[in-house]
This record gives C-alpha cells, structure tokens and sequence, in this order.
C-alpha cells in the first residue's frame, strides 16, 4: 500500500476578484507563506488554480504547518489534506484510509471540480464518494450539521482530499498595501488597529510614546512584547519608542490644563509623521473609537487631524468597547494589554480635559510652544529596536 502525501491547501478569497493585479498579489502571499514557514521543516510551495499547495512529503510536523499558515494575511481557509490522483478510485482509496477505524456519526462530501472538461460532475462525484463511505462505515449523510465533512479539489493531474478545512484571517497578504505606521499605546485598542491594517495588506511600523524618566520603563515593555505578538503576522517589525516626558513637561508649563490633552495629541501627529516620513509609510493608524475618551470626540479627533500633513486612519472608529475586545482576545494581545503599566496617558493629564476643542483654539495655545523643536527631538531621540518572526531576537539601537 502507497503511502498517503500530507498537503496542506491554502485557499484565498479577495485576492481572486483582483483580476489584472491577482499574479501580484498572489507572490505576496506565496511569499509570506514560505516566510511564515521559514523554521517548519522542509515545505514546498506551488501556485495551482485557485489555490496554493504547500506540499509536505518529508515534514515531520504537518499540524504545525497548517497552524502556522492559518496566521497569513490573505489566506480564506486551510486544509490539511493529501494527494492522490485525479481519479475516482484515487480518491475513493485516500478516503476509505482516512475513514478507517473512525467513528463517523454522520459526514457530507464536497467535491468540486477545477476544470470542466472532468468527466465526471461535481454532483456525480459527490454521489459516487459519497455511496464509497457508506459501503464502509455505519454512519448518515447530513448536509447541514455534519460531524466531518470530507472535502475532494479535482485538478487535471492531481486531487486533494481532507477532513478539516479551517478558517484562515482573509484580508489581503501584507506588503500588498503599502506601509503605515501605527501609534501604539499598549492598551488593548491600539493593537487591534494595527492587526486590522495588517489584514488589509499594509506593512505596519510602530511608534510607542514614553514618559521615561518621569514614569517606570513599564509601557515600553508592554509595547515590545505587542510588536513580538504582532511580528508573527508580518514577519520583521520596527518599533520606534519616543522619549515623549519632557516635552509633556514643557507643554505643562505653557499650555492651560483644559488643552493639553488635544496638544499632546497633536504632537504625537507630528512626531509620528516625522518617522513615518523617514520610513516609507503614507499614513498613520490609531487606535482611537469615536466617543470613547475625552480626546476622542469628533470636535477633538477634527482638532488634532489638523496637525497632520497626511492621512490619520482609525480602524476602529466605529467599534465599541466589547467588540474591539473580542478581537484583541482572539489575536492574543488582550492579557498583554491589560497588565499594569505607567503610560506617558497619564502623565500631567488634567483632570476635566476640554471635549470639544477646535482646531484654532489648538493653534492658539501652541504658538506659545517652540512646536518644530519639540517635533524634531521627538523624532531625533527615539530608540529602535526591530523584530523578526520565525526566530531571532529584538535588538535596540538609537537613531
């Protein structure tokens, strides 16, 4: 008896309806997959129609590979599955290895057919695969709740047969959509604006304000271990930490209380923007939803907006608090996010800030600040430290 082939199938959704750009997009995803894989084992990858087959003939952990390729950007859903050849008794023998000595309380084949030209149908090889199981397992068809559905992809020259087709995160593969860089303030909201840009196929680079010497190191620990969590996703990260106390001290001593929320805010932009520049990226993300604290109501998000030379995206804008939660769960940032920690937030905050200021009362305050200084020594003194998935540690340098 031959043995069985493990594959593992990767099907993509959006990436199907870009038409004349789809080969682009397409070596994207090829390419992180081989990268996300990069310390898996001997894997090769190959673009088939309307799918990619990473074949595993010598892997010695295929589980690990389909875990792995769930976490790529752009892929709909994975199948680990094995191969056999494009005939019903090919098929039929893959699925009776399979089955047996399993206990099959009920099951439903889906077949579908590549090309048209097979000779069978796909509702002739559901019936013909589906009559096979039953001659050798004492179990039921159910077409809506099966306890296992078997699926079978015909190509001209080779066919794939699995057992447990999963989801994967869709989206596009990331480098397909450009480079952002995000503000991360190591709550549980930031984060999750990030992933979502990720998921969209942007590069995303980080930049993390802190209060040091003022505030304990806390916040940028916080911060390192997120992008750690997120790298998995992109593969090499760049976290830029800005020494961001003194000028909140210097902005204490100029700036009324009621306004320095909006002013702190409107710094970051520049700041940020000063990096962004400097990286490549064409927008900055935050993580802000519309209502949620003071410095996020429409009037204030407007103020700040207007400190901006580019595009501020806010993923999150109409996510409320549970849903934006969730999310962070399922990514595994949340227990990260809510440890405690000394963020440069609530430094010399005050304590009723003004909930709808305008963009001129902003520009009124800073002209008593010195703001093209304050920018530059933001972005001048932040340390970088970069992060690479699989394997290999941060390392830290001052630029």
């Amino acid at each position: 008896m031959s043995r069985l082939r493990p594959v593992v199938v990767v099907h993509y959704h959006e990436i199907s309806l870009k038409r004349g750009n789809r080969p682009l997009f397409l070596r994207h995803l090829a390419r992180n997959l081989a990268r996300a894989l990069a310390d898996a084992g001997p894997v090769r990858v190959r673009q088939r129609p309307g799918r990619i087959v990473l074949d595993l003939d010598q892997h010695p952990a295929p589980d690990l590979v389909r875990e792995r390729v769930r976490r790529v950007c752009g892929v709909a859903s994975v199948s680990l599955g094995y191969r056999t050849a494009s005939t019903l008794e090919g098929m039929q023998s893959v699925i009776g290895r399979l089955i047996e000595g399993r206990e099959l309380r009920s099951f439903r084949i889906t077949a579908r057919r590549a090309f048209k030209t097979y000779p069978m149908t796909s509702v002739e090889l559901n019936r013909a695969l589906g009559a096979f199981v039953l001659e050798r397992a004492a179990t039921r068809v159910d077409l809506e709740h099966p306890e296992v559905e078997i699926v079978v992809e015909v190509l001209p020259d080779e066919a794939f047969v699995s057992l447990d087709r999963r989801p994967g995160p869709g989206g596009l593969p990331v480098g397909s959509g450009g480079t952002v860089a995000a503000l991360l303030s190591g709550g549980i909201d930031s984060p999750v604006a990030a992933w979502r840009m990720l998921k969209r196929g942007c590069r995303v680079v980080f930049v993390h304000f802190h209060s040091v010497p003022y505030l304990p190191p806390t916040s940028q620990a916080k911060a390192r271990t997120l992008v750690e969590r997120l790298t998995e996703w992109q593969y090499e990260s760049r976290l830029f930490m800005v020494p961001f106390g003194e000028i909140q001290r210097e902005v204490v001593l100029t700036v009324p209380g009621p306004a320095r929320v909006v002013v702190y805010r409107r710094l970051m932009v520049r700041i940020a923007e000063a990096i962004a520049r400097r990286e490549g990226a064409l927008a900055l993300v935050t993580g802000e939803s519309l209502g949620q604290v003071a410095s996020q109501t429409l009037e204030n998000i407007a103020a700040i907006d207007a400190a901006a030379t580019g595009p501020v995206l806010r993923p999150l804008i109409g996510t409320d608090k549970r849903e934006i939660i969730d999310e962070a769960k399922q990514l595994g940032t949340f227990e990260v996010s809510i440890e405690p920690d000394a963020d440069c937030c609530t430094l010399f905050v005050p304590r009723h800030p003004l909930t709808r200021m305008t963009a001129a009362q902003a520009e009124a305050v800073e002209a008593r600040l010195e703001v093209a200084r304050l920018v530059a020594a933001g972005a001048d003194g932040a340390e970088l430290a970069t992060f690479a998935f699989p394997a290999g540690m941060a390392r830290s340098n001052n630029i």
